[in-house]
């Protein structure tokens, strides 16, 4: 690659040493490193090739997963304090980059324009626990809730008025089927009958990138005035790495092959530190609820995990119990969390990635962030199809849709 070991170390956040055992082949180079590598190696030859926008950002993993291949971010939205500390924290902002908060209060001439629009708009209204935690309190969800559900007309409404050539959102699964599918069926009217773009979906599972079974929707769109052959896009010539990865290759080896890493590992041999560890009473309480269920019949419990398995879903509640991804130290022994850093690399984000902020936090982001190399297979699927389009005027859609009124964008369903 041309690159020393020191670059290469720096590169990926770890230590020269650590390389130089890779090489040798003393120690075994962790397959998530891999991604990693490649994705730093592409975003230094073939950064800037397309512009990109990323609406509701997070901690940045669809930016990754679009600079991967080539893209450049020129604007970017997030609201949350703690998401905007991590992604400032490692993306920066400058002159050519701007970052803003509440996306409701963005005028949307004032979107810089860009080749391809990114939004992760919030799943909450949509996801099967958020549903079920409105119901039983009676609140509403889907596009009757005013507060997050209606969020996707402003992603439309930005789409409206600057005609990226192609975009990308990204969304629970459980969108598809919500309220009987009719609020997909909006979703889709207003992307493709409304905005005029040819429109794909697809539910993906995250298993082939990492160790977690997680599934997710993607809906793609390419603009009609740019993509004659936007119609042979197909999800199904998505590119995965080979072999299906186990948690061994995200778990702190502790073996002293990783460089201790404070606050989450100690010592030469990088052991996960103590704090990780359940208490007993935390123990105990999960066991007892997990029999409760299981003889009422409900699957729900803890999941346990070890270095040949591969996990459930991370979720952004994991800081509560941790109970749905829980490590086993043995038998006999009270089993503990994944680090953040462990979360990280289960997302798909590579080890030079930082966390500055608490762990509550981290597991927050992380649960509610995208899986890397997943998004950067669906951009390089992508690619073809956004180069098609650069350097080829619009022919008049902007100007057909400034004159249809039927084309305002409602703020709930019914409206």
């Amino acid at each position: 690659m041309g690159k020393s070991q020191a670059e290469v170390a720096r590169m990926l956040g770890v230590n020269p040493k650590t390389i130089g055992r890779w090489e040798r082949g003393f120690t075994s180079f962790p397959p998530y490193l891999g991604d990693a590598l490649k994705s730093q190696l592409v975003h230094e030859q073939m950064i800037g090739d397309f512009t990109f926008i990323d609406l509701f950002a997070g901690i940045g993993g669809t930016r990754l997963g679009f600079e991967s291949v080539g893209g450049q971010c020129i604007f970017t939205a997030e609201w949350d304090k703690f998401a905007r500390k991590t992604y400032i924290e490692n993306f920066g902002i400058d002159e050519d980059h701007q970052l803003v908060g509440d996306v409701t209060n963005i005028n949307a001439s004032d979107v810089p324009d860009h080749d391809v629009l990114l939004a992760g708009f919030p799943c909450q209204p949509f996801s099967i626990a958020g549903v079920s935690k409105k119901n039983s309190l009676g609140r509403p969800h889907g596009f009757d809730d005013e507060t997050q559900g209606t969020l996707f007309f402003d992603v439309a409404r930005i789409i409206g008025e600057k005609r990226p050539r192609a975009f990308m959102l990204e969304n629970v699964r459980n969108l598809v089927s919500h309220d009987k599918g009719r609020t997909f069926q909006v979703i889709t009217r207003t992307l493709s009958e409304k905005l005029g773009y040819h429109f794909f979906f697809k539910v993906l599972d995250a298993s082939p990138f990492v160790p977690q079974g997680r599934k997710r929707i993607i809906m793609v769109g390419f603009n009609h005035d740019n993509f004659a052959k936007a119609p042979h896009f197909d999800f199904n010539r998505l590119s995965a790495p080979g072999p299906k990865p186990t948690m061994r290759s995200i778990l702190h080896p502790e073996d002293g092959s990783e460089v201790e890493e404070p606050p989450y590992t100690s010592g030469k041999r990088g052991k996960v530190i103590e704090n990780y560890t359940l208490t007993p009473r935390l123990w105990d309480y999960l066991q007892n609820y997990a029999i409760k269920h299981r003889q009422a019949g409900n699957g729900f419990g803890f999941g346990l995990v070890g270095p040949d398995d591969v996990a459930r879903t991370l979720s952004a509640r994991y800081y509560k119990d941790g109970s749905e991804v829980l490590v086993s130290r043995g038998k006999g022994k009270i089993p503990r969390r994944l680090t953040p850093r462990e979360c990280a690399r289960l997302m798909g984000f590579p080890d030079n990635f930082r966390i500055p902020v608490s762990d509550t936090q981290a597991y927050r982001q992380f649960g509610n962030s995208v899986v890397v190399p997943l998004i950067s297979s669906v951009a390089e699927l992508m690619l073809p199809f956004v180069d098609q389009g650069r350097n080829k005027p619009a022919s008049g859609m902007l100007e057909a849709r400034v004159a249809r009124p039927d084309l305002e964008f409602p703020t709930a369903i019914g409206a």
